[in-house]
Order: structure tokens, then sequence, then C-alpha cells
């Protein structure tokens, strides 16, 4: 769905910083765990996932360096301090953000509930009340 794909790449930045947390990883790992973690609700594929990476090292708020891993060369990304400073800030914008969000769909945003009062008509307004 075109619209699931945006809601990730637009958080892929935030769930690259928060899996970093935990310690440094090559891209394919850090896709795999964003995947794991998700119960594999999330797929992050190679074309979200890198642009984050690059953009996200542009910024500062990771590195990457060049490590031997069984007989292979790979960039391993690990959080900076400025890093894990934009991940707290950013966890604490999505939890208001999200918040807000189910403020307004429901916690059951399948179900949908009648709600009391009198039906309206197209271009009808309803009476103010008294």
């Amino acid at each position: 769905m075109d619209l699931e794909r945006e809601l990730l790449k637009g958080n892929t930045p935030t769930l690259v910083l928060a899996v970093l947390r935990e310690g440094p990883l090559h891209g394919y790992a850090i896709a795999r765990e964003i995947e794991r973690r998700s119960d594999q609700a999330l797929r992050c594929k190679e074309g979200t996932l890198y642009p984050a990476l690059h953009a996200l090292e542009r910024e500062g708020l990771i590195e990457g360096e060049w490590r031997e891993e069984n007989g292979r060369e790979r960039k391993v990304y690990l959080l900076t301090p400025a890093g894990h400073a934009a991940l707290v800030n950013r966890t604490q914008l999505w939890a208001r953000f999200s918040t807000a969000i189910e403020r307004v769909i429901g916690p059951e945003p399948d179900v949908l509930v009648e709600r009391p009062g009198p039906r309206l008509s197209p271009g009808s307004r309803p009476e103010p009340a008294v």
C-alpha cells in the first residue's frame, strides 16, 4: 500500500536511531532488526533505508565506519551523542503525535460507532443546542 510505504519512509530515520541505540550495525542488519522488532509489519527496503542512513550521517546523528566482518568489508553505523539526543527528541515528538492521532481516530478504527442524534440531510445544518 502506498500510504504504508510513505509512513515508513517518513519514520525510517527514527527507527534507525532506535535500532542503533543498542549498538553498531551494518545496513542489512538494521533493516532486519526493524522487521524483527515490528513482527515483520515494517519491511525496510534498500530504497528507503540507505537514503535515510546517508541523511542521518550528513546530519551528524550517526557515523559510518568500514569494518571487516567474516572476511567481508561492511559499513557499520553507530549512534553519535547528537544522535542520542535526536532520538530522545523524536521519541517525545512521536508520543505526542501518536496520542493526538489516537484521540482523533479512537482506539478501534475498524469499528464504526453509530452516534446518537438527528440525521442530517445533505446541506442541512444542526439546530443550536439550548
